[in-house]
Order: C-alpha cells, then sequence, then structure tokens
C-alpha cells in the first residue's frame, strides 16, 4: 500500500477458531516483499477491524505515531534496517505493542536477540494461514491478561474498592432517578462526565454504569484514585515509561491510560492530583496522545474519560490549587450525586440489599430489619452516606444483631446539617411506605389532614 491510499477500516467476521477479541484488533504489517503483504491482508482484512501496511521501516514509524495497534507482525529482513533494529528504536522511545516476527532464518541467535528486544512471538517463513492467526490470537489474549490482571491488582490495592460498589444505581427517589437518567443521556456520547458528590455517594458504581452503557463495555474500565497513589509514581503509573526513564525502572512499562485503550479511564478523587501533573492530563484530554516518562514518542491514546471528586474543584480553582482550563475541560457534563439523606426511603431498600449480600458473602444469617431499626435508617443523617450504611449492616451481621449503643451513639451525635423540615419529610415519606402509599391511612396515623399529605407531597414533587 502506497503512502497515500486510504485506511482499511471495515466491519470485521468474528471468526469463532481464534477468539472474539480478532474481529475487534488493529494489525500493522511491516515487509518490504508485497507478495507477502497482500497474503497477509487478504488473510488479515475480513477478520480485524483496521489492517496497514508498510513495506519499510520509516513508513511503520510514521504509522506508529498516527495510530494505535494492537500487533505489528514485521519481517526481520529488510533493506536499509533490519525488523529487529528497528524494533529496538521503537522500544527505547515508548512503543508497547506485541511484535510478532517473520523470519526464514530460525538460528539461536536471532532468537535471543528478538526476545530480547521484545517479540513475542515467531512465525519461520513458510508457515500456513493457521500459523499466523493462531500467534495473533495468542498476542491479543495475553496483552488482555496482563492488562486485567494489572487493573485487577490496582483494585485490590485500593482501599476504596468495596463490594456495594459493584452494585447499580438503586433506589426510587426523584432524587437518584434523575441521576439515573442523566447518565442514560451522556453515556453513548464520547462527552467527559465529573460525578461530584460527598464522599461514599456511589460516584464509581454511577462511572461504571457510564462505561456499561457506552459503545466501549466490552472493552476494559480502568478505576484509579488519585488520592491513593504516592504523588512520585502517580506519573508512572498513568502515563507508562521506559527502561530506564529513572531510578528503578529496569524495564519499560504501560501506564493506565494506555490500558484503557479503547475503553473507560475513572480519575476519582481529580482534585488530588498534583498540581504538576494538571498540565500533562490537559495535554491528554486535548490532543488524545500520551507520553511515557523518559520517552520521545506520544502514543495515540483513545478512551473515555470519567472524573469524580468530593471537593468543590471551583474552591481549589479560586486558591490556585487545581487549574482553571482542566476544570473547564473536565465540567463538560456535571452530575451530582445525591447524599443518602436526600434519598428518602431509598436507604430502607439498600438495607435489604446489603443484608442480603453481607449475609451470602460471609455464609452467616440475616438479622430482621425490625420496625424500630427502620426508623432509625430514615431519621439518620449518615454523614458516611452509602458507605457508612454499608459498614454497618456488614458489622451487624457479624455480631448477629443491631448493637444498641452504636445506634445510641449515633441517635445521639449532633446533627447540624439536619433541619425541622427534613425531618419532618422523612417522618412522614417513612409512614407513607408503611402504608402502602394510602395517603388516607397515614394522615390518621399522623394525627393530620389528608391535604397536608397531599400538599406536602406535591411540595416534594411527588
Amino acid at each position: 500500500m502506497s503512502e497515500e491510499a486510504p485506511r482499511e477500516v471495515a466491519e470485521a467476521v468474528v471468526d469463532p477458531e481464534f477468539g472474539p477479541w480478532l474481529a475487534q484488533a488493529s494489525i500493522l504489517i511491516v515487509d518490504d516483499e508485497p507478495g507477502m503483504r497482500n497474503f497477509l491482508v487478504k488473510l488479515l482484512r475480513p477478520r480485524c477491524k483496521l489492517i496497514e501496511e508498510s513495506a519499510d521501516a520509516k513508513d511503520a514509524s510514521r504509522k506508529l505515531d498516527g495510530q494505535h495497534f494492537d500487533v505489528v507482525i514485521l519481517d526481520n529482513v529488510m533493506p536499509g534496517k533490519s525488523g529487529l533494529d528497528w524494533l529496538a528504536e521503537q522500544r527505547a522511545i515508548g512503543f508497547f505493542t506485541d511484535v510478532i516476527l517473520m523470519t526464514a532464518y530460525a538460528d539461536l541467535d536471532t532468537a535471543i536477540g528478538a526476545l530480547r528486544i521484545g517479540v513475542i512471538d515467531f512465525v519461520i517463513k513458510p508457515f500456513r494461514s493457521n500459523q499466523l492467526l493462531n500467534a495473533v490470537a495468542r498476542c491479543l489474549d495475553r496483552a488482555r491478561l496482563q492488562r486485567e490482571n494489572f487493573v485487577l491488582r490496582h483494585e485490590l490495592n485500593s482501599s476504596s474498592q468495596q463490594v456495594y460498589l459493584r452494585n447499580k444505581l438503586l433506589g426510587a427517589s426523584a432524587a437518584i432517578q434523575k441521576a439515573r437518567e442523566t447518565i442514560a443521556r451522556v453515556a453513548p456520547l464520547p462527552t467527559p462526565v465529573l460525578f461530584t458528590g460527598e464522599s461514599g455517594t456511589g460516584k464509581e458504581v454511577a462511572a461504571r454504569s457510564i462505561h456499561s452503557l457506552s459503545s466501549r463495555a466490552d472493552k476494559l474500565f480502568v478505576p484509579v484514585n488519585c488520592g491513593a497513589i504516592p504523588a512520585e509514581m502517580i506519573e508512572s503509573e498513568l502515563f507508562g515509561h521506559v527502561k530506564g526513564a529513572f531510578t528503578g525502572a529496569g524495564k519499560a512499562r504501560e501506564g493506565l491510560f494506555m490500558f484503557a485503550q479503547g475503553g473507560t479511564l475513572f480519575l476519582d478523587e481529580i482534585g488530588e492530583l498534583p498540581y504538576h501533573l494538571q498540565s500533562k492530563l490537559l495535554r491528554v484530554l486535548e490532543d488524545r496522545r500520551v507520553r511515557p516518562v523518559g520517552s520521545e514518542r506520544e502514543v495515540p491514546i483513545d478512551a473515555r474519560y470519567v472524573f469524580a471528586t468530593n471537593a468543590d474543584l471551583q474552591k481549589r480553582v479560586a486558591s490556585g490549587t487545581f487549574r482553571a482550563d482542566l476544570y473547564f475541560r473536565i465540567n463538560v457534563m456535571q452530575i451530582e450525586l445525591p447524599a443518602l439523606r436526600d434519598r428518602d426511603q431509598d436507604v430502607l431498600e439498600l438495607a435489604e440489599i446489603f443484608m442480603r449480600e453481607t449475609s451470602e458473602q460471609l455464609g452467616m444469617p440475616r438479622v430482621p430489619i425490625d420496625a424500630r431499626m427502620r426508623t432509625f435508617l430514615l431519621q439518620y443523617d449518615w454523614p458516611g452516606n452509602i458507605r457508612e450504611l454499608r459498614n454497618l449492616i456488614e458489622r451487624t451481621v457479624i455480631l448477629g444483631e443491631f448493637r444498641e449503643d452504636y445506634l445510641k451513639s449515633r441517635a445521639e451525635s449532633p446533627a447540624t446539617d439536619i433541619t425541622l423540615a427534613d425531618v419532618e419529610r422523612r417522618h412522614i415519606l417513612f409512614v407513607l411506605r408503611e402504608t402502602d402509599g394510602d395517603r388516607e391511612e397515614a394522615a390518621r396515623r399522623l394525627g393530620i389532614s389528608r391535604k397536608t399529605i397531599d400538599r406536602k407531597c406535591a411540595s416534594w414533587q411527588l
């Protein structure tokens, strides 16, 4: 293919023999022989998302600068510069993609040199179609498993990861319904989303909802807690690094940005990102390219970005600790998640769900939530939001009862933010729930008129 030839992107047919990942793959073929390139293009194009070809190292370098590839199929013997020499240069400046080497000379020295440079697989010329397809499938599976394992280890090391974060946005309150509707509208779009709200309101589960409702749902969701990674490590964790970039960098490594290639990157506690990295993040968002630490190359990146914070970013902008240009870039679509105390009777539904899940996970019996406990759940202010509720239920299942000392200490703790109107609303809604929405019966139990309940519900838009 000449440099002027259009990029070939086609609807690939899933080949069950080589797995679903082949149909989503982008592959670059580097070989000076037109016959071999034509053979490989005809073999791979019906099965892959994108196929590019280059006749020499210079053209291959240009294409790597403009497009991310999942696999590179590289011929070793080429005029001017061998495939391995070119690969060594690319690895040194931040090239991480898996490479399959084609060679007619299967000697031990070539194999050792190729492995040291980072070749993942070999095909010996002449080869059959299935040999090459199997090599590509192995590379794709290896890269996928490597990234998934890294992300899982990253999540397990994060103190913010709790079981409840895997749940959906549950509840029937008007506040959470509004959040769900907004998420459903924005999920199919590429627009950055900023979730705000108090700690423990479920910002990560909302971010996961956006990912699962988007066209990227079959790719990785990569969560990063910007406040949990040490400041001296966060740049390498996010952007990756090349070998020798700093003391201790014994080998090159991709960053979390590149792990989110094709998927969604969730940057939690974005307000805690060190100031010197905020300009680099802004450049990634603007240019959609990532420069690993110590690299001369900027790697093309295609990811959806979702952010979250419990801090007031506008105040941080005013105080000079958060960049104004970054704030305006990430604040395209802001969704505030309501505090648990503002979600009416949702607390009862969540408590029942957590009780069932926790008892199953721990293999212990459930503890009944009686009328007295339900009243406490509705009237308590929940400063720790869903996280605090989850902890209460887990503690209760372990102990086998709701501890009186705990409930008494919470009930007596000062709730400076709660008002008389809040208490009235919660109590009326609790009685309405107890009467299955029968306003006449609720009015009788409360000792007020039916018109009073109708007027209150209208003011609460119920």
